[in-house]
């Protein structure tokens, strides 16, 4: 169960670098205006994205939240500013791949939240202790191999580590590092990097 959604987690985080990716190159078909609008929107959503995913406490998550959100807006009334002045279909293209870029975000945001139930963490509870109290019960010379009955309930407890550790995508030991969209940043950067250099005078 918990093994299944950190691995939507990572599927998310690609999808949303690929949204985003697609949309920054989209948005060459945006009026010239509009289109450095939204590259550089974009530049400063992919910083948001990739701190999303980095460990931190509530107060700064819901800062980070805050700050995706106004960026979406902003993002979103330049793509429609556009889509109202100069109605066309590569208009519509590029946004298209804004509201992609906007709904994949969402789809992160959702998959965060979905953690496995607390029925179903009471329940694995009391399957452990229900298994640990037939191992105590049948246990014969337990003195003599008190480290051989010891193996059970360890087993049990670094199971249930594992479980909550990956469970918990903000926190803990296993968590999902953004390459995606550290390596989209990376992208980006050199290409504007290009850009001013190519625009540079000699």
């Amino acid at each position: 169960m918990s093994i299944a959604r950190y691995d939507l987690r990572q599927n998310y985080e690609e999808a949303e670098a690929n949204a985003i990716g697609t949309e920054f190159l989209r948005s060459d078909l945006l009026p010239s205006k509009n289109a450095e609008a939204v590259k550089a929107l974009l530049n400063d959503y992919v910083d948001q994205r990739i701190l999303f995913y980095s460990k931190q406490d509530q107060e700064t998550a819901k800062q980070i939240t805050k700050r995706t959100l106004e960026l979406q807006n902003a993002l979103w009334n330049e793509v429609l500013t556009a889509a109202r002045m100069q109605p066309s279909p590569t208009i519509a293209l590029a946004v298209s791949g804004m509201n992609d870029v906007i709904n994949t975000q969402g789809y992160t945001q959702a998959a965060w939240w979905n953690r496995i139930p607390r029925a179903a963490w009471w329940l694995m509870g009391a399957i452990a202790i229900s298994a640990n109290m037939l191992v105590g019960f049948g246990a014969r010379n337990f003195k003599n191999n008190i480290s051989l009955f010891m193996i059970f309930p360890i087993m049990i407890s670094v199971a249930f580590f594992l479980i909550a550790d990956i469970d918990s995508p903000r926190g803990g030991i296993i968590r999902i590092e953004p390459r995606n969209l550290i390596d989209l940043k990376q992208n980006i950067s050199m290409q504007n990097s290009s850009v001013l250099s190519i625009g540079t005078p000699r």
